[in-house]
Formats: structure tokens, C-alpha cells, sequence
């Protein structure tokens, strides 16, 4: 089964910290750049950031929205892309997807993603 698997989302309080975290399953996710966006209730899809390649030395994005907050990483030796969320505020709230990409192009990189996961769930909450 060809997927990807996001995790390390839950309870966090305004200001804090949280590492989500996105791994392949079934495939191998070399050829592709990584990203993370999310949709909340009511509003439109936001790329947040993304990656252009998995395997060292690839360019990222960001929104302006998590710019100095948020860090894009890729762990090659582990197979899996993490998201440092620092500073979090309550519009943060959210489920957060972890799409591979045909290649990480500025804000509406979430048109042409590959492969999806079902997200992992951030709550702000005090």
C-alpha cells in the first residue's frame, strides 16, 4: 500500500511548541518535494511550506503566515520530513497534510501533489 503517514499532532497551548512529523509508506519519496498545507473550516487551502527534495540540500518555502515560526526539516537518514511548530496561535488550529509534490513552487504548491496521507490534528487550545 503506497501512502504517507503524518503524525505527532494534538494538544498544545498558545505559544508552544510541536513536532509533526511524515514518513512514506510503500514507496520511496526521493523524486519528489515534500510539503505540508492545511484547510481550516470555512477557509481556503494554504501550502504552508515545502521542500524540494527529501535527500539533502533541497530549497523551502514558506507562507508568510509561519515564516520564523514554523521549520521545514528532512531527515534522509530516517525517511521522514518533520514540522517544528513554535509560537503556535490559535489560527494554527488545524489538520495539517503532508503531500509529496512534483516539485515545491511558492504558495499553490498543493495543486500538484502526488501522494496524500489523512493528516495529523493540531489543536491550540489553553
Amino acid at each position: 500500500q503506497v501512502q504517507l503517514v503524518e503524525s505527532g499532532g494534538g494538544l498544545v497551548q498558545p505559544g508552544g511548541s510541536l513536532r509533526l512529523s511524515c514518513a512514506p509508506i510503500g514507496f520511496n519519496w526521493d523524486r519528489y518535494a515534500v510539503g505540508w498545507f492545511r484547510q481550516p473550516p470555512g477557509k481556503a487551502r494554504e501550502g504552508i511550506t515545502c521542500i524540494s527534495n527529501t535527500t539533502g540540500g533541497g530549497t523551502t518555502y514558506y507562507a508568510d503566515s509561519v515564516k520564523g515560526r514554523f521549520t521545514l526539516s528532512s531527515d534522509n537518514s530516517k525517511n521522514i520530513v518533520s514540522l517544528q511548530m513554535t509560537k503556535v496561535e490559535f489560527e494554527d488550529s488545524v489538520v495539517y497534510h503532508c503531500p509529496t509534490l512534483r516539485r515545491c513552487a511558492g504558495p499553490l504548491f498543493f495543486t500538484d501533489t502526488v501522494h496524500w496521507g489523512t493528516g495529523t490534528l493540531v489543536i491550540v487550545s489553553p
